[in-house]
């Protein structure tokens, strides 16, 4: 803890953690000042109003900072590989590095001697930050997570100390809001087996009644570029697909998930145009990468989501992943039509001239394959597939009987012994 005569850059969204944290950062740490950043990756207006709202009548100064291309651009870097934790598109996690580097920046910019953040020690949050904070100078404080506090705790405080909260539903709910994803956690939420109300949901709509849509998406390298036919920034196209998806209540989740610390946790997500770019971009991938490239990119992708997750979109490992991502998907151009309707989404329609399929070929009226190819050469492949399998168990079936089985059990001698 600093002695005073210091200055703090704390990350502010003006909601119940980090109003509270405002003050114990004077009182329990010492500080003189806390400067609050904001960082925009996507929020709603009224969260900037809110935040401005309260910094003003805390003192604070507040710097903002605007991420939402940076942070675009590395939603539309997910989709290329498919990138998910366990089934949910991933939305936080890739706004941590983003927020935590312009954070960073402003505290060094602005002389500060410590840099912190409201999250609690049982999320994940905690870890992206600090992954890029520790490697500056500055002291990392986490007063949520350093003094043990509850939101009860802090609620109570908050009432005690006049502050004014505004964020988070009144402090009812944990709610994280972004550009890609929408997350909604806390309260009576945190039990597994209660039924979450329609109200907790802002960008999803009931989709009943609603009739069926269909979104054309054009992709170039593996990037989307383009919603039926209209050309749009990163930015501009991840917004129109959460209002024409979120009509039909595409993207929501309700899941257990596994934390990095081990912890199970209830997670409320929505993810309307997240899930449709991810939906189209697979079914893109699927007409023009090969078997043995889906097969490996799928264990890529896995890896290069979990580092994200982790926050370390910066580690040498992920670098090294999209090197590969990047090079299967220069092929990735084209364009996939889905289908929107009761909440749910599915590719209809997938064209590219980089597509690995021949529609004669593959046709069951045509009789011959390709490249003097005919069907009659499948019988060979008929006969050697499964040749092991079947060996292999007329080996055991011998082996059981007591019976002897020359040249290894093959085949031949167990027909001629029939």
């Amino acid at each position: 803890m600093t002695d005073g005569n210091g200055t703090v850059a704390l990350a502010f969204s003006g909601g119940l953690d980090t109003t509270v944290c405002v003050s114990l950062l004077k009182e329990e740490y010492g500080y003189d000042e806390v400067i609050g950043v904001t960082v925009d990756v996507g929020q709603p207006d009224y969260e900037f109003e809110e935040a401005e709202e309260t910094a003003e009548a805390l003192g604070v100064e507040q710097y903002v900072v605007d991420a939402k291309e940076e942070f675009a651009d590395l939603c539309l870097k997910a989709v290329k590989a498919n990138a998910d934790y366990q089934g949910y598109p991933l939305g936080t996690a890739l706004a941590r590095p983003v927020i935590a580097k312009a954070i960073l920046s402003v505290a060094e910019e602005e002389g500060c001697d410590g840099i912190a953040h409201g999250c609690t020690g049982k999320g994940n949050d905690q870890l992206r930050f600090e992954a890029i904070w520790r490697d500056s100078d500055l002291e990392v404080i986490a007063p949520v997570r350093e003094l043990g506090l509850t939101r009860e705790w802090e609620n109570e405080y908050a009432r005690e100390q006049g502050l004014p909260v505004e964020g988070g539903d009144g402090g009812r709910y944990s709610i994280d809001t972004n550009l890609w994803s929408r997350s909604i956690e806390g309260s009576e939420l945190e039990d597994p087996a209660e039924i979450p109300s329609d109200d907790i949901y802002k960008w999803t709509e009931n989709p009943s009644g609603k009739d069926p849509e269909l979104v054309e998406i054009t992709f170039e390298d593996g990037e989307p570029v383009a919603v039926d036919g209209d050309e749009l920034g990163s930015v501009e196209l991840v917004e129109q697909l959460n209002e024409q998806a979120g009509a039909h209540g595409i993207g929501r989740t309700d899941m257990m998930e596994d934390r990095m610390l081990g912890l199970k946790v209830r997670e409320n997500y929505e993810h309307p145009a997240a899930t449709v770019l991810l939906t189209a971009h697979e079914a893109l991938e699927g007409l023009v990468l090969t078997q043995e490239e889906r097969q490996f990119k799928a264990q890529v992708d896995q890896q290069w989501s979990q580092k994200a997750y982790e926050g370390l979109v910066d580690a040498p490992l992920t670098g090294a992943l999209e090197a590969f991502i990047d090079d299967t998907n220069e092929r990735v151009t084209g364009t996939v039509t889905v289908k929107m309707e009761g909440g749910h989404c599915r590719p209809v329609s997938r064209e590219s001239e980089y597509a690995v399929y021949s529609e004669s070929a593959a046709s069951f009226d045509e009789e011959a394959i390709t490249g003097g190819i005919t069907q009659q050469d499948a019988t060979g492949v008929a006969k050697y597939h499964g040749f092991q399998s079947r060996l292999a168990n007329d080996i055991l079936e011998d082996v059981k009987a007591g019976k002897p089985a020359a040249d290894g059990g093959s085949e031949a001698d167990h027909d001629s012994e029939e």
